[in-house]
């Protein structure tokens, strides 16, 4: 029996950005040695949430090189998970984040949760967004005129 490989959103065509999350104990120092991990590499942390709890940590991070990041991880031991977020540039202007949350919810998407990049993509501030239908975000971002980034646009992105 011949197993396929999953279609990701990202095969689909879909502008999306993959985030690792990993899952760390709550101790000190923890957060800064999962960090030091990237700092003999070319690997960047482009945008990072830290979700605590009583006995772990999930840290939730996009990163410019997502395969190498991930082996790094691995190889240092690391539980990593990958999820395929959507990455939108704001548009101008102190209401940037209302006419997001207005156009989402005009397309019925349910968010399940926001960060912000440590970067600016473009330019433009911009938010990393892990919602309930991927497609479905895509479609309604792009008839109002979002823009939507992926992966690529990351890679040259620079944070000042």
């Amino acid at each position: 029996m011949s197993v396929e490989p999953l279609q990701t959103a990202y095969a689909q065509g879909f502008p999306t950005v993959r985030q690792q999350s990993v899952f760390i104990e709550n101790r000190v120092g923890a957060l800064l040695q999962l960090t030091r991990l990237f700092d003999q590499t070319d690997i960047r942390i482009l945008a990072v949430s830290v979700v605590y709890s009583v006995d772990c940590a999930i840290i939730r991070m996009i990163l410019d090189q997502a395969d190498a990041a991930h082996d790094v991880l691995t190889k240092n031991g690391f539980q990593v998970s990958d999820t395929e977020l959507i990455v939108v540039s704001l548009p101008h202007g102190k209401r940037a984040l209302l006419h997001t949350w207005a156009a989402l919810i005009g397309g019925e998407i349910s968010i399940h949760y926001v960060y912000p990049l440590l970067v600016r993509p473009k330019g433009s501030a911009a938010i990393a967004c892990c919602v309930d239908n991927l497609e479905q975000a895509v479609r309604v971002l792009r008839e109002r005129r979002f823009d939507l980034l992926d992966q690529s646009d990351l890679l040259n992105a620079r944070d000042d």
